[in-house]
Formats: C-alpha cells, structure tokens, sequence
C-alpha cells in the first residue's frame, strides 16, 4: 500500500484552481477534480497532509455515487484516468484513484447541512439558544444525543481561510429561491436518512452531513464529495455514549488535537505530528472499508 503524499498534482501547461482539499482543473464545459492530500480544520489547511487521503475520499464518493443509483443524478462522468483528455491521461502517477472528470454546473451558493445528532457547532449553538440554525429543538438534550427526526441546517460556502456561516431556512430561499431551497432541503434529508440507514448496519452512525448542488440546464444535481469523512461526521457504534465527544472516522480526531494545543484557528496551518497523522490516516480507510465492504 502507498504511504506517498500528494499535497499538490503539477499538470504541464495546466493550471488548477486549489481549494482545501482539491485542486480543480477547468476544461470548458468539464472539470476535473484532483483530490490531494491536504487537510483542513477550521476552514484552515494544515501544513502537512494525510497519506492517500485523496484517494480514499475520491473512492468514497464513487462508491456512494454508485449506491445512490438512479434515485439521485449527479456530475461524475468518468473516473477511469485513461479516459480524461489529454495531457491529463498521461499522469496516472499524480491522478489515479483520486480523480473525477465531472460536469461543469452552476453551484448552488449554499452548503446543504443534514444533522441527525447534536454534535460540533450544532451542540454549541444549542447550549445558547436551544436552537440551531433556527431550528428549535426541544429542552434537555445532551452532547451527541440523536436528534428527534432529521434537521436541515445550511450554511454559506467560504472563501478559503474564511469560516462558512449557518444560516436558516429562510435565508437560504432568499439566497436560492424558495422553490430551489426546498427542493435541496428535501433531497439533502433524503439522501442523509437512506446513507444513515445504511451506515448503521454497517456499525456506523452517520451524525451529520453535507451536500453541494449545482443546475445543468434546468436540472438540479448532486455534485462534489459526498458522503465521504471530509463532508461527514461519522462515529463508531459500538462506542456510541451521548453526553461526551465521540470517537470519530472524520477529521474531528485533528480537530481535537488543535483544539488540545490551542490552534487559533487562524491560518498558517501547523506541522500535524506523526502519530495524528497516522492516526487520521487509519481512521480514514477504517471508514471507507467498513462503509464499502472493500479493502482499501
């Protein structure tokens, strides 16, 4: 198994636009998307990435694009390297098995967050206003605890090194539409309640998720990572105990580790020590092997 780390690919004559995590080539009316090594927390990226990260997302995602079937279109056209355009299918070193070639869409401007339990921001905006993103929630509940049904919480998309902001439904149709906004709202819970089921006969509790949109014509479909322990907070079941922080198959486990050194959440991002990154780097495929039923 590979332990290389790719932090950045380097196409000649090619230039991406880098996000967090991927680095985004566009080719007219596609784009690929080149899943690095890279690591944030806190909107911030860290200065050392996690082994293969890139491709355990990547395949994440295609597995879930494929589980979800005909029941939700979404961008990927091919993952196959050698089937990119040129030059990109003569770089299967920096490309395989973290590359999508997806259709290009009109990005919905808003990140659709579903939130089965009372976790991360959630939890603290509770303890204040026994809400969360304006949605009120009964009184009593604890750290972690399995909210009564589903919430939809978005939030606004951030620039790079800038904090997304949670908003509430009704900015969202005032961003979106009203129509738009629902139709987003609904599928998002949808597709959390059918992947949550599923996760948890695999031993897994999928506390909450986020999903990205975009519009091809008049067609509003899933686009970008989905599902995977980047775009999710999934938590082992069998060391489920609300009132306290989970153990987690996300990032989280480095988000608790600035959080004990005191990160001031602002960039540079710091040099993560061996034992966080290996330790993100075995929780990362434990979540793709127990999610996909494949070794990684």
């Amino acid at each position: 198994m590979s332990t290389s780390v790719i932090l950045e690919s380097t196409i000649p004559g090619r230039k991406p636009r880098r996000g967090k995590v991927r680095d985004i080539y566009d080719l007219g009316d596609m784009l690929l998307f080149v899943a690095s090594d890279r690591i944030s927390a806190f909107d911030v990226i860290m200065a050392n990435g996690i082994p293969d990260k890139g491709a355990i997302l990547t395949q994440l995602s295609l597995f879930w694009f494929e589980w979800l079937g005909g029941t939700m279109k979404n961008h990927l056209i091919t993952a196959d390297v050698a089937e990119f355009p040129s030059p990109f299918c003569n770089h299967a070193d920096q490309l395989a098995r973290r590359s999508m070639l997806v259709k290009k869409t009109e990005v919905l401007p808003v990140e659709c967050v579903v939130r089965g339990y009372l976790a991360g921001s959630g939890w603290k905006e509770y303890q204040q206003s026994r809400s969360v993103c304006g949605v009120k929630l009964p009184d009593g509940l604890r750290q972690c605890d399995k909210l009564p049904q589903p919430i939809f919480t978005p939030a606004t998309k951030a620039e790079i090194g800038e904090h997304d902001e949670n908003i509430s439904f009704k900015r969202s149709g005032e961003i979106l539409g009203a129509d738009r906004a629902a139709y987003v709202r609904d599928k998002s819970i949808e597709i959390y309640v059918k992947a949550a089921d599923y996760a948890a006969r695999r031993g897994i509790i999928l506390a909450d998720t986020k999903f990205e949109w975009g519009v091809v014509g008049d067609e509003v479909i899933l686009i970008d990572e989905v599902l995977t322990p980047d775009s999710s907070r999934y938590w082992p079941a069998d060391d489920y105990q609300p009132g306290r922080d989970q153990e987690s198959f996300d990032k989280q486990f480095v988000r608790n580790y600035l959080e004990s050194i005191g990160f001031n959440k602002q960039p540079p991002g710091p040099v993560l020590p061996a034992d966080v990154v290996e330790g993100a780097r075995r929780r990362y495929i434990e979540a793709y092997e127990r999610l996909s039923g494949k070794p990684f």
